[in-house]
């Protein structure tokens, strides 16, 4: 591979769309300085997506950019603090090629400017759309609902850990709100069992689980009218493609509010 080119390699250990947000970041300033820079993780993981099919996401860039940062032939700029990265931001300004790694690079104002075009970069393969898109075509509000359990039984103490009794109060409050609309819900989320939420609802409001992969459930939510969720960044950028209102369930027993995500990425928990 040449490495004569101004290349960042970004790379990072996070789920899908920590992995989207955190090149969008990237991507954004490398835009804004004349550089290119390449997903590590999307030239081999997460196939969904049109990125994946661009110039210079390949495996082997993967195994490039991973040994040679590995053995000390690419400088690796780490942003991992909370509290400013300037040695990784001296790097990243003064080296030519080199490895970003890390959740906290972070470059709002330009991620916003240059929103647009990483839209399209992780817009969705012909195949995914093809399969989701009929089930999305009915004449009803719709709500999507991501429920996220797993980890987030311990993260943060279990703090955004909801039962299906919490889900379903947030979306029958939800339907209660728009009395003169048909709402149909599409569900989505990493526990296997999500159809117990359906029971918890009750049968006079419509549910859909479809159980896809995780693109076809990140586009599913992503052409819904509304999308609430536990505090996650699958459910922030979903809202992002069409800038749908999100909101983040704080507390199940309050109402939802709504934001879009040009401030709600700003606040990331």
């Amino acid at each position: 591979m040449n490495t004569n080119a101004a290349m960042i390699f970004v790379r990072d250990k996070g789920r899908m769309c920590n992995n989207i947000l955190q090149f969008g970041h990237v991507y954004a300033w490398a835009r804004e300085h004349g550089r290119t820079a390449v997903s590590m993780r999307f030239a081999y993981k997460y196939p969904y997506f049109h990125i994946c099919h661009t110039r210079w996401h390949w495996f082997a860039t993967y195994v490039f950019a991973k040994f040679a940062a590995k053995l000390g032939l690419l400088p690796v700029a780490a942003f991992h603090s909370f509290n400013g990265n300037p040695e990784a931001q001296h790097l990243l300004e003064t080296r030519k090629t080199l490895v970003v790694e890390g959740w906290e690079v972070r470059y709002y104002d330009l991620f916003l400017k240059y929103k647009q075009e990483i839209v399209s970069l992780f817009a969705f393969d012909p195949d995914i759309v093809a399969k989701v898109r009929p089930m999305m075509d009915v004449k009803a509000l719709k709500l999507g609902v991501h429920v996220r359990r797993g980890d987030y039984k311990t993260w943060q103490g279990g703090r955004f850990f909801y039962s299906d009794a919490q889900y379903a109060e947030v979306i029958r409050r939800f339907v209660a709100l728009h009395p003169d609309s048909k709402v149909e819900v599409f569900v989505c989320g990493n526990d296997p069992n999500l159809m117990s939420i359906k029971e918890a609802v009750g049968a006079d409001i419509t549910l859909h689980i479809p159980n896809g992969n995780p693109a076809e459930d990140l586009f599913m939510l992503s052409e819904c009218d509304y999308i609430i969720g536990a505090p996650s960044t699958f459910s922030l950028v979903a809202s992002m493609y069409h800038d749908r209102p999100l909101a983040w369930i704080m507390s199940p027993s309050e109402d939802s509010h709504f934001d879009k995500f040009d401030n709600l990425f700003r606040n990331i928990i």
